[in-house]
């Protein structure tokens, strides 16, 4: 839920600003949420399995940060594996639970509307987590600036086939079309793929994500444009995968495919040199805010973001791309993707090239 060459410095800058531990500063909140002290019930409502950060990552950070703030909180968590009526059906059992705050990451931002409509008449506060629900206010939005991300993904692939002198155009694979970060992350990636001088060949709006969605879609551009494609600005880690096994199934040069996420299996990609970028984002990050701003509403607060998106206050960071020029600095003994995890088997050697240690 499409990464530094675009303005380098400034988001290079950035990033590091916002690796600081995340807090949202509150003020005594006047609209929904209520309280619920510190035996509070938080839903935390995730989108897909698709995406593997959810259950390696997200959930249990945003648990392990809710305990640290509240010991006598209840997380109660819940994934609807891409389906928008599942994901209708756990909200409204949370409530029913009495559950005071919904942290939900919309299968379908559009159909979230009526679960934030459902959660604010039981003075539930709702938190949209990494992708915005557009057609209704929620109380609050944490996530990265996916417009940004976006840009940033698709700049660094064009500055790429520029530096190569690249010949040919490139394809697009946006995400889902129910998701209104996906949305973002596509005007993005038009934002540096339109006036960059390469032919945009076709693109692609993968439903729900799903990687073999990518791939079979890519695998007819393939069949179509042959040795035109100089290079795939791929939305997520996912897309990208499935991208990159098209053109290896078809047995034809894998260009440089974009991703996002700093999913394992796509770091490892670009450790080996199949996958030309990623993105960071430092999921613990979002998580914790999230966390923060949960508990600020049981307590009868109201977290202020740093900006507002579609009417809604919200705390929005700068995101990290990763290539093989800076991955030993993601890739460390300490962080969430530690040298031993990564630089397994195949991708021993082509970690020791790339000074992980």
């Amino acid at each position: 839920m499409r990464k530094l060459s675009f303005r380098a410095a400034a988001a290079a800058a950035a990033a590091l600003a916002v690796l600081a531990p995340a807090t949202a500063c509150s003020s005594k909140a006047s609209g929904s949420g209520g309280g619920g002290g510190d035996h509070a019930k938080v839903a935390f409502l995730m989108p897909d399995i698709a995406s593997t950060r959810y259950e390696q990552y997200d959930a249990p950070l945003f648990k392990a940060k809710m305990k640290e703030l509240c010991g006598g909180c209840e997380v109660l968590y819940q994934n609807a594996n891409a389906d928008a009526a599942k994901q209708q059906q756990q909200a409204t059992s949370a409530l029913a639970q009495g559950a005071k705050v919904l942290v939900i990451d919309p299968v379908d931002s559009a159909a979230a509307a009526s679960i934030v409509r459902m959660a604010q008449a039981r003075k539930a506060a709702v938190i949209a987590y990494d992708r915005p629900i557009p057609k209704a206010k929620a109380d609050f939005y944490v996530s990265f600036d996916n417009e940004k991300l976006g840009q940033m993904i698709g700049q660094s692939l064009v500055d790429r086939l520029k530096e190569t002198k690249a010949q040919g155009g490139m394809l697009q694979v946006n995400g889902s079309p129910t998701d209104a970060a996906a949305g973002l992350i596509k005007k993005g990636m038009h934002s540096a793929v339109d006036p960059s001088g390469f032919k945009l060949l076709a693109e692609y709006d993968t439903p729900n994500w799903e990687p073999s969605k990518a791939q079979e879609w890519v695998s007819g551009q393939i069949s179509k444009f042959h040795t035109q494609i100089a290079g795939v600005v791929a939305a997520n880690d996912g897309t990208g995968g499935g991208s990159i096994a098209a053109f290896k199934a078809a047995g034809a040069k894998v260009p440089p495919v974009t991703g996002n996420d700093a999913e394992l299996a796509a770091i490892q990609r670009v450790v080996s040199g199949d996958q030309y970028n990623t993105i960071s984002k430092p999921i613990k990050i979002v998580a914790e805010a999230a966390a923060v701003a949960a508990h600020d509403f049981t307590q009868g607060k109201k977290p202020q973001g740093n900006t507002t998106l579609f009417d809604t206050p919200s705390q929005l960071f700068v995101p990290t791309v990763v290539t093989q020029q800076n991955i030993k600095d993601v890739v460390k003994p300490g962080g969430v993707l530690e040298p031993a995890k990564v630089c397994t088997g195949v991708y021993a050697q082509a970690c020791a090239k790339l000074g992980i240690q």
